[in-house]
Formats: structure tokens, C-alpha cells, sequence
């Protein structure tokens, strides 16, 4: 960590990248951004931007591998018994899954999410819409509190079982959200679901 804040930038883009892999960080990236963005060297926004950019740099590797490896893929990254969980889950929550992991501010196996798009054939160009929207969303905002409220949102990003009441909120906020996606995503597809069935009853 401490090379990587002497390199600036560069050193968060790279570690953006790595993060969106399989190897985990452990909130290293929103760590490193508060840091850099507390500094008050160069304008907060400039962190947000390159740490959004190198996660998804590290998202679609993450995504090309597993649609090019497959279920093999998973399995060898994730092991076999996790594998089945994350498919399921993403078949059930799709883009708002999706997004909710990858905008999440807290640890969470997002990885994963994207390996499974990956096997799941997921579109190339919405996926990388999705995790560009949601990574930059989460990072900005990071940066933004960081820039202004400095030590004591890293004090807080070092030492989360300090903060277990905002934990909470945070994790109830993340399901109201999940679960008011889902509801608009059903409510998206009932029509072509419907098209489809008609469809099929006339031929």
C-alpha cells in the first residue's frame, strides 16, 4: 500500500485492476482512493475516474476469461461448491445484481458476479455500461467524502467493525435496492415474456 500511494495514480489504477480479479484486495482500492483524494494534491474527482477505469480494465479481463474458459473457469477461481450459488444468483438478479455488487462499498465477491456474466454469455457492451456506471458511482463518492471529511473516513474504512451501526444501514440499503430492482427488472421483461408466450401459442 505504501508503494502503491507514493506511485499516485498509477498505482491506484493498477490496483483497480486487480481488484476486479479473482485475487482480493480487501477494499484495497477504496483505502488507497481516500488516501490519495484526503491529500488534497490534485483534484478529488481525478482519483474517482482512474480507479473506475481500472476496474473495469479488470472487469472485462475477469469477464473474457470466464466466457472463454466457462464453468471450467469458475470452478478452478471460485471452487466447485461456491460455482453453482454464484450462476443461480446471477441468473435470478441479472443487471441489478450486478450493479448492486459492483457499487457496494464494502468487501463483496464481485468477481464473481462478473466471471459468472461472463459464462452466462451476459452482453459485452451492457456489461461493461453496468460496471463502468456503478464502479464510477461508488469511487466518486469515495473520493468526494474522502476529499472532505479526510483521516476520519479512512480511520473508518481501516477499522469497519468501529462502524457496525452504519454496516447495517448500509447492508439493509443494499437489499431495499436489490430488491427494488428486481421488482422493476420483472415488471421490464413481463411484456417480452408475454410476446413470447403468444408467440409461441400462434405457431
Amino acid at each position: 500500500m505504501t508503494v502503491l500511494r507514493h506511485l499516485g495514480a498509477p498505482g491506484l489504477f493498477f490496483l483497480a485492476i486487480i481488484d476486479s480479479t479473482p485475487i482480493p484486495t480487501l477494499g484495497g482500492v477504496d483505502i488507497l482512493l481516500a488516501i490519495l483524494a484526503a491529500r488534497h494534491v490534485e483534484p478529488w474527482w481525478i482519483y474517482g475516474i482512474v480507479a473506475a477505469a481500472g476496474s473495469v480494465v479488470g472487469a472485462y479481463l475477469t469477464f473474457r476469461a470466464a466466457r472463454a474458459g466457462g464453468s471450467a473457469y469458475l470452478k478452478r477461481k471460485f471452487g466447485e461448491q461456491r460455482v453453482n450459488k454464484f450462476l443461480d444468483l446471477f441468473e435470478r438478479w441479472g443487471t441489478s445484481g450486478l450493479a448492486v455488487s459492483a457499487a457496494v462499498p464494502f468487501p463483496f465477491p464481485t468477481s464473481s458476479f462478473f466471471a459468472a456474466a461472463g459464462v452466462l454469455a451476459y452482453p459485452t457492451r451492457r456489461f461493461l455500461a453496468v460496471v463502468a456506471a456503478a464502479r464510477a458511482a461508488r469511487y466518486l463518492t469515495v473520493a468526494l467524502v474522502a476529499f472532505h471529511y479526510g483521516r476520519h473516513f479512512i480511520r473508518a474504512l481501516r477499522n469497519p467493525s468501529q462502524y457496525y451501526g452504519w454496516l447495517i444501514f448500509l447492508g439493509v440499503l443494499v437489499a431495499l435496492m436489490l430488491f427494488a430492482a428486481a421488482i422493476v427488472q420483472k415488471r421490464l421483461n413481463a411484456p417480452v415474456r408475454l410476446a413470447e408466450q403468444a408467440q409461441s401459442a400462434t405457431s
